[in-house]
């Protein structure tokens, strides 16, 4: 009779798919925690742990998980009070791996010892001395160990994470802060909330790219939504994203990318409440269209710029515009120039001297494009004093924009003539004298209409 072994009752749940025998063993554990308790305060720490050791293997093989939990708890607080972090380390280490130990336990292990090393959700609690960061230090490690592999456990896993890539950094050391934080793909994680998700994706992006591990940046930007950071309560995580974007495509030195990027944080809501703020996101904007190559994308986010009303208080980026968008021959420098030039975010990366050599290409690259919109033919000497070139400068620039498609040109170097005139082939010429003939036959016909419709009316 099980009942005369046990004191407790006897209850049966299902448990996984097979019936597996449940004993309460409440009373028990409220009996023999005071036990252990005084233990504890007589000094004898083991003893108290050996007894609740035996208690703790009782609920686990009894299957009485509430019971369990208090038991797993106490052993932790004991070896907290006792202020014993070894005897801590080694119980939760022994604790967490019993055998057939239950995901409650373990949960409410790690739970329990999460607020001694950690305070709002990741960040590592301030150490008062190397000793205490050490032990800090310890805890956080064996507490990420147990959560490894642990389905119900990953939220606490990418929290422990994140906090040993923070020790990490401070310590110093960049690139295994990266390391260990690429460890975790968060993106997969169900139990994380939105915001979680994120924030965790934007740390990964900020240490790869403080590792200057560009092309892994990259690839982690794309785990964000851009959808989601549309969202409202989300505009400080897209300020963010975008200014770690910015470093990313001021790397790569993709300056229609970078406009785009300040475009994106210029539109957040937060930052158009604030003049200073804007003002100078706007201003990046103008200032890296002006230096993108010409394109479709290029020219209509220009138009989409020129319409906003908060261009015109900016009277430095509403000329720059004006001009780019004219089909004139404009001088170098620009007006503005030096004004746009001294903007902090065109001096970054120390690539200044790289961007005042591609605006004096984007302005001659305008001139060629305004000259082969007038012109069928010209001579290149003519052509090079409009521009204020030398014929070397001319034909290189010429052949550059030949070879990105933006513009159609031929050299004739003998007679010194630029055709900028595409040559018809057959089919086109035959297409569009057919289409001639059409037209003149239609005014034909409509004309021959109106003089007979006067004659019926006289």
């Amino acid at each position: 009779n099980t009942s005369s072994k046990e004191p407790s009752t006897m209850a049966t749940t299902e448990s996984s798919g097979q019936i597996e025998e449940k004993v309460d063993l409440s009373g028990e554990v409220e009996a023999k925690i005071p036990q252990a308790q005084a233990l504890v305060d007589g000094g004898q720490l083991k003893e108290a742990l050996a007894l609740l050791a035996g208690l703790e293997k009782r609920c686990r093989v009894g299957n009485d998980n509430t019971s369990l939990v208090k038991v797993c708890e106490t052993s932790l607080q004991f070896c907290k009070d006792m202020g014993d972090h070894e005897a801590l380390l080694a119980t939760l280490q022994t604790l967490s791996t019993r055998r057939s130990q239950k995901s409650a336990a373990v949960q409410a292990l790690v739970n329990k010892a999460l607020p001694w090393c950690l305070h709002e959700g990741h960040i590592p609690l301030p150490a008062t001395s190397e000793e205490d960061r050490e032990k800090r230090d310890k805890l956080v490690v064996v507490l990420r160990d147990i959560t490894d592999g642990k389905i119900f456990l990953e939220a606490e896993r990418a929290r422990l994470t994140r906090a040993l890539a923070t020790i990490k950094e401070e310590s110093g050391d960049v690139a295994g802060a990266a390391d260990i934080l690429q460890e975790v793909h968060v993106e997969t994680y169900g139990s994380l909330s939105k915001r979680e998700k994120i924030e965790f994706i934007l740390e990964q992006m900020r240490l790869t790219l403080a590792k200057q591990d560009y092309v892994r940046a990259y690839i982690v930007s794309g785990k964000v939504l851009r959808k989601h950071l549309k969202e409202e309560s989300m505009e400080d995580y897209k300020v963010r994203f975008f200014t770690l974007m910015a470093e990313y495509h001021r790397h790569e030195k993709d300056s229609f990318e970078l406009a785009k990027d300040y475009h994106a944080i210029y539109l957040t809501p937060s930052i158009l409440k604030d003049d200073v703020k804007w003002k100078e996101a706007l201003q990046n904007s103008v200032l890296f269209l002006a230096l993108s190559p010409y394109g479709m994308e290029q020219q209509e986010m220009m138009n989409r710029i020129n319409i906003d009303s908060n261009l015109e208080k900016l009277p430095s980026c509403y000329a720059t515009i004006q001009l780019l968008l004219k089909k004139e021959i404009i001088n170098s420098p620009l007006p503005h120039q030096a004004e746009l030039e001294s903007c902090p975010a065109f001096s970054e990366g120390n690539l200044s001297d790289h961007w005042k050599e591609m605006f004096n290409r984007r302005i001659i690259q305008h001139n060629i494009r305004v000259v082969s919109d007038y012109y069928k033919r010209i001579q290149g000497q003519r052509l090079a004093e409009l521009l204020g070139l030398s014929r070397e400068r001319l034909e290189q620039e010429i052949s550059s924009m030949v070879s990105d498609g933006s513009v159609y040109a031929k050299i004739d170097r003998p007679k010194n003539i630029i055709r900028f005139s595409k040559p018809k082939d057959p089919e086109s010429v035959l297409s569009d004298w057919a289409s001639d003939i059409d037209k003149l036959l239609g005014l034909v016909e409509t004309t021959t209409h109106l003089i007979n419709k006067e004659n019926m009316t006289q």
